[in-house]
């Protein structure tokens, strides 16, 4: 079973099971019980940090074959009642075995919102952006971004993981000022490894308020290992916004046949 999720991540400690912890997984996984009877294998295409949002998170799970087709018709509306407001599932569809999540997905999207308003934040959004103390430059920031698209080794923006590769390739990284002022990045690529995202907005956003040259976040590329000069962005700017997969279902296998090899510059 496939379901796409939106969450306010404020007052998650991320989404996967912590003990002692509010999770999205562990919120969204006890009231698939309680209404199916049984889950296995919730796995998601993204893991969101502790305060980050999604409207456009996916996830798969195996289900009985009974259970799902006695609540498919009122699955969604069921749930609704049951989670808490902070977190709903919008779809839920029936998908072949071959579908996953996270290795069958071709990209994700996201959207970073910052306010360099001289007041703030709107209060009624300040749990979904970043207020920022000085100007920021939009052509700048714009400028330092597209020096970033394409397949590198970000290891410079990303925690360290063992055993764990730090290539990517980014699609679309740019930054657009909308008519109530906030500036949003949109960030796309095929995946991001731990932190990469915020990085990457707190490296352009020193450019974008001139403590740093354009040419710097794009010169960081060459590290081996995460710069500790480069500042992560707070969360709560921070929304997945989309999670795109293969048309058809040959696609999914493929996919994620290809996203499980290891990768290499060479």
């Amino acid at each position: 079973m496939r379901l796409d999720v939106a969450y306010d991540g404020t007052d998650f400690s991320g989404w996967a099971v912590q003990p002692g912890r509010r999770t999205v997984a562990g919120v969204l996984a006890a009231e698939l019980v309680r209404v199916l009877g049984e889950i296995e294998g919730l796995t998601v295409a993204g893991r969101t940090d502790a305060g980050v949002h999604a409207t456009g998170q996916v996830c798969h799970v195996d289900v009985p074959v009974a259970a799902w087709a006695g609540r498919s018709g009122n699955l969604v509306r069921r749930l609704a009642r049951l989670l808490p407001p902070d977190v709903r599932v919008r779809v839920a569809t029936e998908v072949p075995a071959s579908f996953d999540a996270r290795f069958s997905a071709l990209s994700r999207r996201y959207e970073y919102r910052v306010t360099d308003a001289s007041w703030g934040a709107d209060p009624l959004r300040s749990r979904y952006l970043l207020a920022w103390p000085r100007p920021l430059d939009l052509a700048a920031m714009n400028d330092a971004s597209a020096r970033l698209l394409g397949e590198h080794d970000f290891a410079a923006f990303c925690r360290r993981k063992e055993n764990a590769t730090t290539i990517r390739a980014i699609s679309q990284l740019a930054w657009r000022r909308e008519p109530d002022g906030v500036l949003v990045a949109t960030v796309q690529a095929d995946a991001f490894c731990q932190a990469m995202v915020r990085s990457l907005v707190g490296a352009l956003l020193a450019v974008g308020d001139g403590r740093r040259p354009v040419p710097w976040p794009a010169g960081l590329l060459d590290r081996t290992v995460r710069a500790n000069e480069v500042t992560v962005a707070p969360a709560q700017g921070l929304t997945l916004v989309a999670v795109e997969y293969p048309g058809s279902e040959p696609g999914y296998a493929a996919r994620a046949e290809i996203t499980r090899n290891r990768r290499s510059l060479l």
